[in-house]
C-alpha cells in the first residue's frame, strides 16, 4: 500500500482524475476518465480515418495523473476547487512520440494549454519532463495498469495519407486535436454534472430531414401566391438537388440574387448529406443578420415540435480559454453538437485555425460534413489563401463537400490555392439566368457627388426607399435627417449596434408593411445586402465594391412585379465615410462599373473586377500576409497561425499577422435593454445574474443571450466613461473576447448610444 499526500493508492480504482462534484461524494476515475475520453475522441474521428490515432490520444492524454505527487495534491485542494499545479501532460506526450505518433503527439501536450509551435515542442516537452522527472517516473510505473493493451507501435495506426504533405498532416492534427479536447471536455463535464454518461447526440436522420425539409417547403411556397421570378427559383432548387447526387467535392451555386439559393442551398445540403451518409450540415454566412434570417427559415423547416432541437445558431461567443473564464466557462464553450449548424464565417474559419481548445472542440465537425458558404464573396481577401487552401483539404482529405453559393461567384479560381480544385456548377448557364432575372436599372450619381442629408431628402421623394451605407456614422446621420420629418414607424434603422433580436424585430415590421403597401424609409449598413429578403422598389446604395453594389440591388424589386424595373441609384456620398479596405476594391470597381461602363450584374465583368482586386492586393505574394500563414501552417506552427509569429525585437508575437477574419478582436456585450418587453428584460438580466455567479456556467443559458449580444468595436473602449458601462459576465475583465453586460444608453431605434465616431468602421 502507497501513502501519497495523505491519499492511498492500493491499485486499481484509486486513481483519480477529478475530485467530486459540487453535493457530490462521488470522485472521477483516472482509469474511467482515460477510457472515456479515449472511447469518444474514436468515435468523433473516425469518420475521417482517425479514429484510432484519436483513440490513443485520448487514453494518454491525462496518464500523467497518476504520479503520487498529483494525487496528494489533488487530494489536498479537493475541498476547496483549487488547481493542482502538477504536470501531468509530458508523460503521455513522451510515450506518444516514442511509439510512433510523432508530432501528433503535440495534441495532448496542447489540451489544456493550445497547441504549440511545433518546431519548438520537442525542446519544451524536454524542459519540462526533466522539471517534473520524479512526477514522470511515479505515473510512469502506474501506466501498465491503467493501459495494458498499449501498443508498442502507434505509428501504423496513422493513415498514409496523412505524411506526405505537410498541409495535410497539419489539418489532421487540427482534426484530431478537436476530437481529444472535445471528448476531454464532455467527459469531465458529464462527471461534475453528476450525469452517468456523456451527452453526445445521435447521429441525425436525414432522410427524416430532408422529406420534412421538402413537405413544409412546398406547403411555405403554396402559401405566397405567384411571382414573375417563383418558376424561375423552381428550376434552381431542381438544377441543385439534381447536383447533390453527385460524389461529395467542391460545388458552386452562382445564381442572381431572388434565385431562393437558402432554400435551394438547404435542400442540396439535406438531400446531399442523406445520399452519402454525411454526419452534418453547416451554413456558414458573412453577417449576423443573415446568421438570424437564415436559422430562422431553417428552424421553421426542420424543427418539429416536441424533438430536439435540429438547427442551432451560434455566433456571437466569449473567449472561453481566457485565464479568468474558469474550468466551467471552458467547458460550456459550443461544440456544434447539432444536425444543421448555422454560424459565421469568422466562427468557422477562426475555429479552424485556431489552437485553444474551446474554439477548436467543433473543428472534428468538419469533416465528413456539408459546409455551405453563403454569400461566399463577403470572405476577407487577406485570408483567402489559408481558407481556400483548408477548404480544398477538408474536401481532398476528410470526406468534406463545400457549396460556394454567392450572386457574385469570386475568381477564386485565377488564385493557386484553387487552381486545380475540381469544381460542379448547380447552375449550368449563369448568364442567362442573370438576364432572365434581371430585375433592376442603374442609375449613378457620382460626379457631382451629393451629401448624405441630398441622398436622405431624395428618399424622402420616394414612396418607399432603402438607404444602404458605409458605416454607422452614416447610418444615423440618414435616420436622424429623417426621424424629425417622417410620421411614426416610417423611418427606421438597422445596423450592429442593435442586438439581432431587434434587429429581426425591425426587419419583421419593415417586411409587414412593405407586404401591405404601406411606406417605409430603411437605412442601414451593408448588413443588410447579403441574402436580407426585403423587396424595396428603390435603393439608393453608396459607392462600395462591386460585389456590394450588386448585392445591395438584391434588395430592389426582388419579385420583380415591376413592369419597368426597379432603380437602383449609386451615390458616392461627399461627406460619407468607408471602412479603410474599401479603398483598393473602390478604385478597382470605377474601372469596371459606372456611367458608360458595365453594369454590376455583368459576369464578364465581374470576374475582371475580381481578378484585377487580387492583382492589386498582391495575394500570391510570400510576404502577403496569407502566405505568411501558409509558410506557417507548413512548418506546423500553431502559436504563428492563431497568435502570430514572434517578434524577434519585442518578444512578443505580431497579432497583426495572425490569421483573422476582421482586423479587429470584438468585445461581445450582452443588451437585456433590446428585449421585447419589460418581462423579457428582467429575465434576461437575471440570467445574466446567474451566469456571472454559477459555479458551473450552462451552454443553454449561454446560447439564450446570443440573440440579445452584438459587438462593439475596440476603438469604442477608448472613449472616456465607457468602460465604466460594460459589466463582465465570464471574468474580471473588460477585453478582446470578452462577454460583458451593456448597463449604458440603448436607442430603442438606434441600439446602444455611442458617439458614432468610434463606431463608424462597424459594419
Amino acid at each position: 500500500m502507497i501513502f501519497c499526500g495523505g491519499l492511498i493508492v492500493s491499485g486499481k480504482g484509486t486513481l483519480w482524475a477529478h475530485s467530486p462534484a459540487d453535493g457530490s461524494g462521488r470522485w472521477h476515475s483516472l482509469a474511467e476518465h482515460l477510457h472515456g475520453t479515449a472511447g469518444l475522441a474514436r468515435r468523433f474521428a473516425a469518420p475521417f480515418g482517425g479514429g484510432e490515432v484519436a483513440y490513443w490520444l485520448g487514453a494518454l492524454h491525462d496518464v500523467g495523473k497518476a504520479s503520487c505527487a498529483w494525487q496528494g495534491k489533488l487530494a489536498a485542494v479537493a475541498s476547496t476547487g483549487g488547481v493542482v499545479g502538477i504536470d501531468h501532460k509530458s508523460l503521455g506526450t513522451r510515450i506518444a512520440q516514442e511509439r510512433g505518433l510523432g508530432l501528433f503527439a503535440g495534441a495532448i501536450f496542447g489540451h489544456h494549454g493550445g497547441l504549440v509551435d511545433t518546431p519548438t515542442l520537442r525542446a519544451m516537452l524536454r524542459q519540462r519532463l526533466a522539471a517534473w522527472s520524479g512526477e514522470v517516473m511515479s505515473a510512469e510505473r502506474e501506466l501498465a495498469g491503467l493501459l495494458p493493451d498499449l501498443p508498442e507501435d502507434l505509428g501504423s495506426l496513422v493513415p498514409k495519407g496523412w505524411r506526405g504533405d505537410p498541409l495535410v498532416g497539419e489539418m489532421a492534427l487540427r482534426l484530431c486535436y478537436s476530437a481529444l479536447v472535445d471528448a476531454d471536455s464532455l467527459d469531465t463535464g458529464a462527471h461534475f454534472q453528476g450525469l452517468t454518461g456523456p451527452l453526445v447526440r445521435a447521429d441525425a436522420n436525414f432522410g427524416h430531414l430532408y422529406k420534412v425539409f421538402e413537405q413544409r417547403r412546398r406547403e411555405e411556397l403554396s402559401g405566397r401566391g405567384d411571382s414573375p421570378v417563383a418558376g424561375l427559383r423552381e428550376r434552381v432548387y431542381a438544377d441543385c438537388l439534381a447536383a447533390a447526387e453527385r460524389e461529395p467535392g467542391m460545388f458552386r451555386l452562382g445564381a442572381p440574387t431572388g434565385a431562393g439559393k437558402t432554400l435551394a442551398s438547404g435542400g442540396f445540403a439535406l438531400r446531399h448529406a442523406e445520399k452519402h451518409g454525411l454526419r452534418r450540415v453547416i451554413v456558414a454566412v458573412p453577417f449576423l443578420t443573415i446568421t438570424e434570417q437564415n436559422a430562422a427559415v431553417y428552424r421553421r423547416l426542420l424543427d418539429e415540435d416536441g424533438g430536439e432541437p435540429v438547427v442551432l445558431e451560434h455566433h456571437s461567443q466569449a473567449d472561453f480559454d481566457d485565464p479568468d473564464a474558469g474550468r466551467w466557462a471552458r467547458l460550456a464553450a459550443e461544440n456544434w453538437d447539432a444536425p444543421f449548424v448555422v454560424t459565421t464565417f469568422v466562427r468557422l474559419f477562426e475555429s479552424l485555425y485556431a489552437r485553444k481548445p474551446s474554439a477548436m472542440r467543433r473543428v472534428h465537425r468538419l469533416a465528413n460534413s456539408v459546409i455551405v458558404l453563403d454569400e461566399v464573396q463577403a470572405l476577407p481577401h487577406a485570408m483567402l489563401a489559408p481558407i481556400l487552401d483548408g477548404l480544398r483539404l477538408l474536401v481532398r482529405h476528410f470526406g468534406t463537400t463545400v457549396l460556394l453559393s454567392s450572386a457574385t461567384q469570386p475568381s477564386f479560381w485565377a488564385l493557386d490555392e484553387f487552381k486545380d480544385v475540381p469544381c460542379t456548377d448547380l447552375i449550368h448557364d449563369t448568364p442567362r439566368l442573370v438576364s432572365e432575372l434581371r430585375r433592376v436599372r442603374y442609375e449613378w450619381q457620382l460626379d457631382p457627388q451629393p451629401t448624405l442629408a441630398d441622398v436622405a431628402d431624395q428618399a424622402m421623394g420616394e414612396r418607399s426607399a432603402l438607404v444602404v451605407v458605409n458605416t454607422t456614422a452614416d447610418a444615423k446621420t440618414v435616420f436622424e435627417r429623417w426621424s424629425d420629418s417622417e410620421p411614426e414607424r416610417a423611418a427606421w434603422h438597422l445596423s450592429t449596434r442593435m442586438c439581432p433580436d431587434h434587429r429581426r424585430r425591425v426587419l419583421a415590421q419593415v417586411r409587414t408593411r412593405l407586404d401591405r403597401g404601406e411606406r417605409v424609409l430603411l437605412v442601414a449598413t451593408q448588413l443588410i445586402e447579403a441574402g436580407v429578403d426585403v423587396d424595396f422598389p428603390v435603393v439608393f446604395r453608396a459607392m462600395a465594391p462591386a460585389d456590394s453594389l450588386l448585392q445591395a440591388a438584391g434588395r430592389a424589386n426582388r419579385e420583380g412585379r415591376m413592369a419597368h424595373g426597379g432603380r437602383v441609384v449609386v451615390f458616392a456620398p461627399q461627406d460619407g465615410g468607408q471602412p479603410p479596405t474599401y479603398k483598393t476594391l473602390v478604385g478597382c470597381t470605377g474601372r469596371q462599373f459606372g456611367p458608360q461602363k458595365a453594369d454590376p450584374d455583368d459576369v464578364e465583368a465581374l470576374g475582371r473586377y475580381y481578378r484585377n482586386v487580387y492583382d492589386m492586393l498582391n495575394l500570391a505574394d510570400r510576404q502577403h500576409i496569407g502566405q505568411r500563414i501558409q509558410q506557417a501552417r507548413q512548418r506546423w506552427e500553431f502559436e504563428s497561425v492563431a497568435d502570430g509569429p514572434m517578434n524577434a525585437e519585442t518578444k512578443q508575437r505580431d497579432r497583426k499577422l495572425a490569421f483573422r477574419m476582421i482586423d479587429d478582436d470584438a468585445v461581445n456585450v450582452v443588451t437585456p435593454q433590446g428585449a421585447e418587453t419589460p418581462e423579457l428584460r428582467g429575465e434576461l438580466e437575471q440570467l445574466i445574474v446567474d451566469l456571472r455567479h454559477a459555479p458551473i456556467r450552462e451552454l443553454a443559458k449561454l446560447r439564450r443571450l446570443q440573440p440579445f449580444t452584438t459587438n462593439l468595436h475596440p476603438s469604442a473602449l477608448r472613449q472616456t466613461g465607457v468602460m465604466a458601462l460594460l459589466r463582465p459576465i465570464l471574468g474580471t475583465e473588460v477585453r478582446r473576447g470578452a462577454l460583458v453586460e451593456w448597463i449604458g444608453e440603448y436607442d430603442p431605434a438606434t441600439g446602444i448610444n455611442l458617439d458614432p465616431n468610434l463606431e463608424q468602421f462597424v459594419f
